[in-house]
């Protein structure tokens, strides 16, 4: 009894609405639990201020808060430029019969160039690119770039739910390009849905059109504020966030920051940086009993053909993450400097988060999933914008300190909550574990194919599934 007691209490989102409903429905008992556990305050990160800008924050001069209208462009004379630096390319033949064992293929890679050089047209690329509301303000110093897409209509009696969606590395806002229109205009794209959204995609601060933070320290807290402001600015007092990679981090903090604004929070990715000898125990039982330790049949099967092997395979896929935590700049500066090094850096990221099977492939499987107008688009946003080594710096900002006691390592997130997990997803995270950090998972879904770049590879499975959460938290 009392168990069902606390667990009815739980399921609230909130506190006080325990001291309302729960009463009526548990007596005296009830009445008792629910007061005690109102006591215990929920724990939010400080939301704080900061400063981002170049030199001292000017005093006493308020910021200028206006959104001002803005529209990607690129002169011919940049892209003579790349142009020139395509066609200096000198390239170290691969080992024989590796694929992308090694990384990037250079035989492939030169098929990729040609196509980028004599192809690709960026300025029809940049007409798709601007089809949406492009958009720039500025908070705590510095530009801030953001997609803000509304609806064409709105059915009946229904109203527009404001979605933040957060991209990640080496993605862009322009990863959300194939969702959007399935959030915000279903029925044009032939989906019978009543839940319609109003979607802002910024970029983060040192990646794409938002401008790089000029101090140390802008990790995922500090963005975290920002894009509070920036839903704050466009009138959001409720929204929902969603998230993978950084922006899993990003709007996980979010929720954690201001949860009476975060109505619903979704992830294709989840961090746990906690976990301990529970953890330890939960690995070593869940191969031979996982009902024990709270595991699922489909948890296992994700996890222990991979974690067999999963020190070499993490050393495999996290090499790039070991640099840019420690010396960002210093292989940033090649991979500024020449696109060719850029597009390899990047693409060889959608070839193998995308499928670790891709690895054996000469091609890495690239146009599998993604079109190359589509790919080369994204590494063209990182190039004309030099964004490459301001968004390598996230990670040393992020990771050069102790993730499990760092302030967000010891909140719980108690919004409502949706994870998708993808099954070929760098790390798969089961229900037991996340719900140490979440503590209201109303919506936790075994997706049936898809890896990293979720919103890029499989933009109707996770369309289905936002709505899913959505629906769940307005109970429609």
């Amino acid at each position: 009894m009392w168990q069902q007691i606390l667990q009815s209490v739980r399921s609230f989102k909130y506190p006080w609405r325990s001291i309302i409903l729960a009463p009526a429905a548990l007596g005296a008992g009830g009445l008792l639990v629910c007061w005690l556990l109102s006591r215990r305050k929920i724990k939010t990160l400080e939301m704080g201020d900061g400063w981002w800008g170049s030199g001292e924050r000017p005093p006493r001069e308020k910021e200028d808060e206006r959104i001002r209208s803005f529209q990607i462009e690129t002169s011919d004379r940049e892209i003579q430029e790349l142009h020139q630096r395509l066609d200096q390319a000198r390239y170290t033949p691969p080992l024989e019969g590796v694929a992308f064992q090694y990384g990037f293929n250079s035989t492939y890679l030169q098929k990729v160039v040609a196509y980028w050089r004599n192809q690709f047209d960026w300025q029809k690329q940049l007409e798709i690119v601007n089809q949406y509301p492009h958009f720039k303000t500025t908070i705590e110093g510095i530009e801030v770039h953001f997609v803000h897409v509304k609806p064409p209509g709105i059915p009946k009696g229904q109203a527009a739910r404001p979605l933040l969606m957060v991209h990640g590395w080496p993605g862009s806002f322009y990863e959300f390009y194939k969702i959007i229109p399935l959030l915000t205009d279903p029925a044009g794209h032939g989906l019978n849905e009543d839940v319609v959204f109003e979607v802002i995609c910024p970029s983060i601060p040192g990646y794409g059109f938002s401008e790089a933070p000029h101090q140390r320290g802008f990790d995922t807290l500090a963005a975290a504020r920002i894009f509070h402001k920036l839903m704050q600015r466009l009138g959001f007092q409720e929204f929902y966030v969603q998230g993978g990679d950084w922006g899993s981090r990003i709007t996980v903090n979010m929720a954690q920051m201001l949860p009476k604004s975060v109505k619903g929070l979704h992830l294709n990715l989840v961090f746990i940086t906690s976990g301990g000898l529970g953890r330890l125990v939960s690995l070593l039982l869940g191969a031979y009993v996982p009902w024990l330790v709270g595991l699922t049949r489909e948890d296992s099967r994700r996890l222990y053909p991979y974690l067999e092997k999963n020190v070499y395979e993490l050393l495999r896929e996290t090499g790039y993450l070991h640099i840019q935590a420690t010396k960002p700049d210093t292989a940033g500066s090649g991979l500024n400097d020449s696109p060719i090094g850029l597009a390899a850096y990047i693409l060889e990221k959608f070839s193998t988060w995308t499928d670790r099977s891709f690895r054996d492939m000469d091609n890495g499987g690239l146009e599998r999933k993604f079109s190359m107008d589509d790919l080369l688009t994204n590494v063209m946003i990182y190039w004309v914008t030099s964004s490459i080594v301001p968004s390598m710096r996230f990670y040393k900002e992020n990771l050069s300190k102790n993730l499990n006691t760092a302030p967000d390592a010891r909140i719980g997130v108690y919004v409502p909550t949706g994870i998708a997990a993808f099954p070929q997803e760098l790390a798969h995270c089961p229900h037991s574990w996340a719900k140490k950090l979440f503590k209201n998972i109303v919506v936790y879904s075994y997706m049936p194919r898809g890896g990293h770049f979720a919103a890029f590879e499989e933009p109707e499975l996770l369309a289905q599934d936002i709505r899913q959460l959505v629906r769940k938290v307005e109970h429609l």
